[in-house]
């Protein structure tokens, strides 16, 4: 795939970037070398490499997953400044 001024601009365009024809001029074999860049990823052979999600090996640690604070209800409604059935009563907002 090659590059030229016309899709240097469209792309500065839908970017919303402000280029001069110098820059556009000045772009066009910098891009034209990643895409270049790009290709030659595409022929390296991956089949025998496993996706991985880090260049290290590593490990979540797990915990039990058990209820630690729970049953507390009135110590949190405690600190309102008012309840009402076991919830916080707050003004109404909508009309």
């Amino acid at each position: 795939m090659s590059i030229d001024q016309a899709t240097v601009r469209k792309v500065a365009s839908l970017a919303r970037i402000a280029i001069s024809d110098d820059d556009a001029e000045r772009l066009v074999p910098e891009l034209n070398n990643i895409l270049g860049w790009v290709e030659q990823l595409g022929e390296v052979d991956v089949s025998g490499v496993r996706p991985m999600t880090a260049v290290i090996p590593n490990t979540l640690r797990l915990r039990n997953d058990a209820v630690t604070d729970g049953d507390v209800r009135d110590a949190v409604l405690a600190n309102a400044p008012q309840a009402e059935h076991g919830f916080f009563a707050v003004p109404k907002v909508i009309e």
